[in-house]
C-alpha cells in the first residue's frame, strides 16, 4: 500500500471516544499543578512523561486519577477542552464526543457544576470559533461505589441541555455491565443516550451484557468480539457501533503488536467500528496518529480508511441535519480524490 499521511490528514472525521482527562499533557499538568499549588513529585516535563509509563489498564488508571487532581478550577476544565479542540480542528475534526468523569473530581471536593461549566464553555466556544459540533458524555467510574454514581446521574439531570449521553468506564475486571442496569434504567428514562466501555480488558459477555441489559447505543472498544463469530454477526446485523482505539489496545497490551489488531478483521466483518484515541496524551498519539499508525500496520486501503471516517459520523448522536452535512462533506472530499467508496 502505497499511502499518503496527508490523505489522513485532510479527511473529515468525527471523534467519538475521548476522555478528556486524557488530553493532560504533561507541560499543562506541571502548569495547573503550579498555580493550583497542588504538591507533585516532578520538576520537569521529562520527569512527567516518565511518570506516564504504564504496563497495564490499572496502572494507567492510577497514574490517570493522578494526574486528573490538577484540576481544579473552571479554567482549568475549560483549557484542557480548548487545547484538545484546537488540536482536533488541525486534524480535520469536525464533530467530537467526549467524555468526562465528574466522580473523580467531586470525590475530592471539586463542585460538580465546576467540571461542567469550563468544558462546556469550550465546547461551545468550539463550535463558535472551530466549527467544531459536540456532544458531551458523562461516565460513571465503575469501580466505585453505585450511591455515588446515582448521585452523578442525579447532578447530571439539571444539565441535559449540556450533556447528552452518560457511559460507563474504568477496569472492567469484577465491574460487568449488568451490575449497572437500574443506573442505565434510570438514565434512559431521564432521556439520556448510553454507550458502555466493554470488550476492552473483558470478556466477549461484557459486550452482551452492555447490549442485552443496559440497553447501550453503542459499544466503546469492543474488540473482544473477535473471540465470538455469533457476537461478530449479531453485531453486523444490529449495526452496532463500536468506537474502536487502536494505540491505546497496544500500549496497554490488549493487543501485542498493531500488526495484530483485529480493527482490520472487524471492518471486514461489516461491523461499524470507528477510528478514535482514547487518552492521546497518555498513549502518544491524536485521531490522526490512531489512523495513520493501524492504516500502515493493517495495510488499509483508502476506501477502508474512508468507511473508517464515514462510520465515525453515522454512529454519532447527531441530529440527521448535521450529520448529513458532514457526510455531504466527506463524500465531496472522497469524490475530489476519486476514492473508491464501495
Amino acid at each position: 500500500m502505497n499511502l499518503d499521511r496527508k490523505f489522513i490528514d485532510s479527511l473529515p472525521k468525527a471523534e467519538l471516544h475521548l476522555h478528556l482527562e486524557g488530553t493532560l499533557e504533561p507541560a499543562h499538568f506541571l502548569a495547573l499543578a503550579k498555580r493550583n499549588n497542588i504538591e507533585i513529585p516532578y520538576r520537569t516535563v521529562a520527569d512527567v512523561k516518565r511518570a506516564y509509563r504504564f504496563g497495564n489498564l490499572q496502572e494507567f488508571l492510577d497514574i490517570y486519577y493522578r494526574g486528573s487532581r490538577v484540576l481544579v478550577q473552571e479554567r482549568d476544565f475549560f483549557e484542557l477542552t480548548w487545547a484538545y479542540l484546537e488540536r482536533a480542528r488541525a486534524e480535520n475534526i469536525r464533530h467530537v464526543e467526549v467524555f468526562f468523569d465528574p466522580q473523580a473530581h467531586t470525590s475530592r471536593g471539586v463542585h460538580f457544576d465546576t467540571v461542567l461549566s469550563g468544558i462546556a464553555e469550550a465546547l461551545e466556544k468550539g463550535a463558535r470559533e472551530l466549527g467544531i459540533s459536540s456532544r458531551l458524555i458523562m461516565c460513571f467510574l465503575r469501580d466505585l461505589n453505585l450511591a455515588s454514581a446515582f448521585e452523578a446521574l442525579e447532578q447530571a439531570c439539571e444539565h441535559k441541555d449540556r450533556i447528552s449521553a452518560v457511559g460507563l468506564d474504568s477496569a472492567e475486571a469484577g465491574y460487568p455491565p449488568g451490575k449497572f442496569k437500574d443506573l442505565f434504567d434510570l438514565a434512559k428514562a431521564e432521556g439520556f443516550r448510553t454507550v458502555a466501555h466493554a470488550g476492552e480488558d473483558g470478556p466477549p459477555s461484557n459486550i452482551l451484557e452492555a447490549i442485552d441489559i443496559l440497553g447501550i447505543e453503542r459499544i466503546d472498544h469492543g474488540i473482544a468480539c473477535i473471540e465470538d463469530d455469533g457476537l461478530m454477526t449479531r453485531l453486523a446485523e444490529m449495526k452496532m457501533p463500536l468506537t474502536v482505539c487502536p494505540l491505546s489496545n497496544v500500549k496497554l497490551g490488549m493487543v501485542e503488536r498493531m500488526q495484530d489488531h483485529p480493527l482490520r478483521a472487524m471492518l471486514e466483518s461489516g461491523l461499524m467500528v470507528t477510528v478514535n484515541s482514547d487518552d492521546p496524551a497518555y498513549f502518544g498519539g491524536y485521531l490522526n496518529e490512531n489512523y495513520w499508525l493501524a492504516a500502515t500496520a493493517l495495510n488499509l486501503s483508502q476506501a477502508q480508511i474512508y468507511r473508517l471516517a464515514r462510520n465515525s459520523f453515522q454512529a454519532s448522536f447527531l441530529d440527521h441535519a448535521r450529520k448529513a452535512e458532514l457526510l455531504s462533506e466527506l463524500d465531496a472530499h472522497a469524490g475530489n480524490r476519486s476514492i473508491g467508496t464501495g
